[in-house]
């Protein structure tokens, strides 16, 4: 064989034994990242438009006011005893969570931003300015409401505020601060936590005045991993 030959074959074996890239060995980044949970570590999912009541219901507690939205706030008008609104959008969490919210009292001097909320598979609320105005806390654990256990607090509220409130819902612990103060720290493990029968229709997840007119507004909610560090941050 001639050396022009042998070179003409070595060209044309080598030809065969090149292939292009196939398109799994290409890179394709994707241009959509991946979708992530609207409440994932650190996010917040707002849960009232300031617009409408949309995923919002009235609380059919009987000779309540009629909640409506008004400059940016769901207003909660004097009930006999109470008014307020529960959650019907969807499903909220039940564990390693914090709400955010604020509250003012426009007219009457009980509790006016009063959340019932999940944990784990039962529930409890979180009173603000009740039994005539002032006491807050966690109703209730082991039977005991918010006036008559340890997380039993004395505020001075002034009607036509606005209050910043914040509750964390982790393992064996509940915690709570009006504005920058942490008014509840508690260890719930071996405890009893439930609710007072009034705030049933309240569940999950529900705001509550009773003999008052009240506001609320900014309502958001997030996961979160554990309990706070000791500095509060909102």
């Amino acid at each position: 064989m001639s050396p022009k030959l042998s070179l003409i074959i070595c060209l044309a074996l080598l030809g065969c034994n090149h292939k292009e890239p196939t398109e799994t060995t290409r890179s394709n980044p994707t241009t959509h990242p991946a979708t992530r949970p609207v409440t994932a570590q650190g996010e917040s999912r707002l849960l009232f438009d300031g617009k409408s009541l949309a995923n919002w219901q009235t609380a059919e507690f009987g000779a309540h006011g009629e909640p409506h939205v008004k400059e940016g706030s769901i207003v909660l008008p004097v009930g006999d005893p109470m008014t307020g609104i529960t959650w019907n959008g969807a499903a909220m969490p039940k564990m390693n969570y914090e709400a955010t919210y604020e509250c003012e009292r426009l007219d009457g001097s009980d509790f006016f931003g009063t959340l019932t909320f999940p944990v784990n598979n039962s529930y409890a609320s979180l009173v603000i300015g009740g039994w005539g105005g002032g006491v807050c806390g966690i109703s209730s654990l082991d039977g005991d409401d918010a006036a008559r256990n340890s997380t039993t607090t004395y505020k001075n509220f002034e009607n036509k505020h606005w209050y910043s409130i914040r509750l964390r819902v982790t393992p064996n612990r509940l915690e709570a601060w009006l504005e920058n103060e942490q008014i509840v720290n508690i260890d719930t493990a071996g405890k009893i936590i439930s609710t007072r029968s009034e705030v049933d229709l309240n569940k999950p997840f529900g705001f509550a005045s009773y003999q008052s007119t009240a506001a609320v507004r900014n309502i958001k909610i997030r996961s979160v991993d554990g309990p706070a560090s000791p500095k509060a941050d909102f």
